[in-house]
């Protein structure tokens, strides 16, 4: 039943930690299959010119053979030895190629340790044999099978198409004979090699369809990875929350610092700090309902005026963040705001003068 919730596609960040886990779709026998057909091309480029190279080599060695006796280290063996090196390294070498691009074709370079760890269960013989003879072992088996008896019957074909020709060779020459058994062995070698890459390709098919419905997720795994790659939505919100706070209380302490307060009167509150070498007011706080009745009690207490205007009021709000300076739109009104406080501002200054001055003036009457 769980695995029947697995209905979703994989998402790249399960498909990367599978990767990484070493579930990469690899078959061997397309592999082998084709490193075969790497070592057969190879074979019958340099067939032809084997033959007629190893056949002179080999008069040669019995000529010097006979003429001079064989040593460990003498260098007949050692030429020997170079000559065979010269002809299996190529082989050798297009076997490891192939091998190579074929590995990183079905899924690239993996180095996977979690996969090379050691595992008591993998070790364990009673594992094996439980494993060899189960039923996907079996069919394991079978499958494997499927191709040596493809190759056997195009064997048997072969031999069934030249069996005259098998009859016959007794009366002919060493060459005849020769080229017929080379022909015969050419086409069970190309025959057998389309079959195991069509059987190879057919079995990798089946091991992806199997890797891809191994790798599908429920829903529940798909939620699950966005909250472990993206954070819980509790926490964002409760971190969203926390910035918020943070953000007001610092734009609270920054109306403390503004020069006039303009409200709606009741549902908007922006406050705005000017002075002479700035090059426009600036926003330094702004509120609805609860927070502008918040940032009208600091203006009174901090003794800020508080100016109605709605409109005003409410195209600072939508216009301008707080740190912003106002938009140019709106210059014209706010500076009509800020002379009339600089002018209420001058007279009560002009005040607390004259009043500071007439009460300097009685203390120096009432000391004579």
């Amino acid at each position: 039943m769980a695995e029947s919730n697995k209905t979703e596609q994989a998402t790249p960040q399960h498909r990367q930690k599978s990767r990484e886990k070493g579930m990469v779709t690899r078959s061997r026998e397309l592999t082998s299959a084709l490193s075969m057909v790497a070592v057969a091309g190879v074979v019958a480029l340099t067939a032809q010119q084997a033959i007629y190279h190893w056949t002179d080599f080999f008069r040669n060695a019995l000529d010097s053979a006979s003429t001079e006796s064989i040593q460990a280290g003498g260098p007949l063996l050692f030429w020997t030895s170079v000559e065979t090196l010269r002809w299996t390294v190529p082989i050798l070498a297009a076997a490891l190629a192939a091998s190579l691009a074929a590995g990183y074709a079905q899924g690239g370079f993996v180095f996977a340790p979690e996969a090379l760890s050691i595992k008591p269960d993998r070790m364990s013989p009673a594992a094996k044999l439980k494993q060899l003879f189960s039923l996907t072992g079996v069919s394991t088996t079978l499958k494997s099978l499927l191709p040596f008896f493809a190759i056997g019957w195009i064997g048997y074909a072969c031999i069934r198409d030249h069996w005259g020709e098998i009859l016959s060779s007794s009366y002919s020459n060493s060459h005849s004979f020769v080229h017929m058994v080379s022909s015969m062995l050419l086409e069970v070698c190309w025959k057998s090699g389309i079959v195991l890459v069509i059987w190879a390709g057919a079995d990798y098919l089946m091991l992806w369809l199997k890797s891809e419905g191994d790798l599908k997720m429920s829903r529940q795994e798909i939620r699950d990875e966005i909250k472990q790659s993206e954070g819980n939505p509790a926490n964002k919100a409760k971190i969203r929350r926390l910035q918020r706070q943070s953000r007001r209380r610092q734009m609270i302490k920054a109306a403390e610092t503004a020069t006039v307060v303009i409200t709606n009167p009741t549902h908007y509150a922006v406050a705005l700090r000017y002075e002479m070498a700035m090059s426009a007011p600036i926003v330094v706080a702004k509120g609805m309902n609860l927070l502008a009745q918040k940032i009208k009690e600091i203006a009174w207490n901090h003794d800020i005026p508080v100016m109605e205007n709605r409109p005003l009021a409410q195209a600072l709000y939508k216009g301008a963040e707080v740190g912003d300076s106002i938009p140019s739109t709106l210059y014209h009104a706010v500076a009509e705001i800020l002379v009339m406080v600089y002018k209420a501002q001058a007279e009560v200054k002009q005040r607390e003068a004259q009043r500071r001055a007439s009460a300097n003036l009685q203390g120096e009457m009432r000391s004579l």
